[in-house]
């Protein structure tokens, strides 16, 4: 009987444990082989970004959303960016726009040829002032492939004190101002559709993006655990691609709930997170507990966890699973009872949260340093993006002046191979972690 709950046991074990990074690849696939069929049918396709995708009311009037970003960033992860890229400078592009606008740029001025499918033209842009670059890159599609435009403007905080509340005179006018906005959005997706806009559509993608957010949320927070259960950097971008291709979708919610069960299984278990080294995959050493802030290093993903790994450090909340994902880990629930107002109250929850998070990330830091118990903060500002790098360094200032945290600054690129040195990384690393073990020396004796 024993060895009859043994066996069930260990078949549970191997059932839940990995099954995220199973079922994450086998979706992808199937998603990014889904947008060829969209292409190859001439289907309405919308264009939108990781911060307020608006995914919820695209997919009520039946539009497939592609994220051009994720598009642009695949290039990286299979080692042909720098092919992307070099078309989009040839084109006339400056080495200093951001790489992503050149890869996805590449893309189209090559009839939608990407490494892994042909993609759709965008019939619709929708996007954010969350970067200022998206802007710059819609006019790209509307000048380049004659797409129309919808741009949500998001108020961000004004005030010293801080952002606006709920209840308060100011949120409401700003809830109102993005309302108008979204009434203008839905109007032009009536237009290209020819569908009628469904409230009760939208609401029933709402209740999918309410459970997939809770779930996302219960995940992130499992993290708190010793040891963590997946690494924020390398698994949780994995995870927030998810969040994003499949937002507000049943196969969205069925993924985040089986990821829910993993990770509460491993966290039950003391299973923890595992690593390669030399070619081998083991459970990680997870001496050190690390938070992460800016983009990840695409052209070498996998590899850079692994610098940090072998001295034991181990990626336990990372700032990218929020602002990449749009906010969903936060667990923010639609109400279904006020459906458009709600996706206002969504934009400035998420997005114009995230761009708080430049005025106020230091109280956020001294709060995630806290919860997950950090070890340290490795900062990794991108030469191609402005956006997340302006400030980055000052930040970091305050942290270890301030907060008295172990930081590490390193800048490279999250596309382009040729300012992405691992050897300059490693040393980077390795003198990060002999400061960290000198510290923790110092303060035993």
């Amino acid at each position: 009987m024993n060895n009859q709950l043994a066996t069930t046991e260990d078949s549970r074990r191997a059932e839940l444990v990995g099954r995220g990074a199973r079922d994450g690849a086998r979706l992808f696939r199937e998603w990014f082989g889904h947008l060829t069929d969209v292409a190859e049918r001439g289907e309405k396709a919308a264009y939108v970004f990781v911060m307020g995708s608006m995914a919820e009311l695209l997919r009520s009037f039946d539009m497939e959303v592609v994220f051009p970003e994720i598009n642009a960033l695949q290039t990286a992860v299979r080692r042909v960016s720098d092919d992307y890229l070099n078309v989009a400078e040839d084109y006339g592009y400056s080495p200093d726009v951001c790489a992503y606008v050149k890869a996805d740029l590449a893309m189209h001025l090559q009839g939608g040829k990407h490494p892994m499918v042909t993609l759709p033209k965008p019939s619709l842009g929708v996007l954010t002032n969350a970067c200022n670059t998206y802007i710059k890159w819609a006019e790209i599609w509307e000048r380049v492939l004659h797409t129309e435009l919808a741009i949500l403007d998001v108020p961000g905080s004004r005030a010293a004190s801080g952002p606006s509340l709920p209840g308060s005179e100011e949120y409401a006018n700003e809830r109102r101002y993005l309302v108008g906005q979204i009434e203008e959005l839905i109007a032009s997706c009536e237009r290209l559709t020819g569908q009628k806009f469904d409230i009760d559509k939208l609401r029933e993608r709402m209740v999918l993006a309410n459970r997939m957010s809770a779930d996302w949320q219960r995940v992130v927070e499992l993290n708190r655990n010793k040891p963590a259960v997946f690494n924020a950097l390398s698994d949780g971008t994995v995870y927030l691609g998810m969040a994003n291709c499949f937002r507000a979708t049943p196969e969205g919610v069925q993924y985040f709930a089986d990821l829910h069960e993993e990770m509460l299984y491993r966290a039950e278990h003391g299973i923890g997170i595992t690593t390669q080294i030399d070619g081998q995959e083991v459970p990680a050493v997870q001496d050190s507990r690390l938070g992460f802030i800016g983009v990840p290093c695409y052209p070498i993903f996998r590899k850079f966890s692994e610098l940090f790994a072998n001295w034991g450090g181990v990626f336990v909340n990372s700032a990218y699973l929020t602002f990449a994902s749009g906010g969903t880990d936060s667990g923010f629930q639609y109400d279904l009872e006020r459906p458009v107002e709600s996706l206002a109250e969504s934009l400035l929850a998420n997005v114009g949260g995230i761009m708080d998070q430049l005025f106020y990330e230091c109280p956020e830091i001294e709060n995630t340093a806290s919860t997950y118990d950090l070890d340290g903060i490795v900062y990794h500002p991108i030469k191609s993006c402005r956006t997340i790098s302006t400030g980055l360094a000052d930040r970091r200032h305050r942290a270890t002046e301030d907060l008295g945290m172990a930081t590490l600054f390193m800048e490279s690129d999250m596309m382009d191979p040729r300012v992405v040195s691992e050897a300059q990384m490693r040393n980077r690393v390795d003198a990060f972690f002999e400061g960290l073990i000198a510290r923790r020396q110092q303060g035993a004796a």
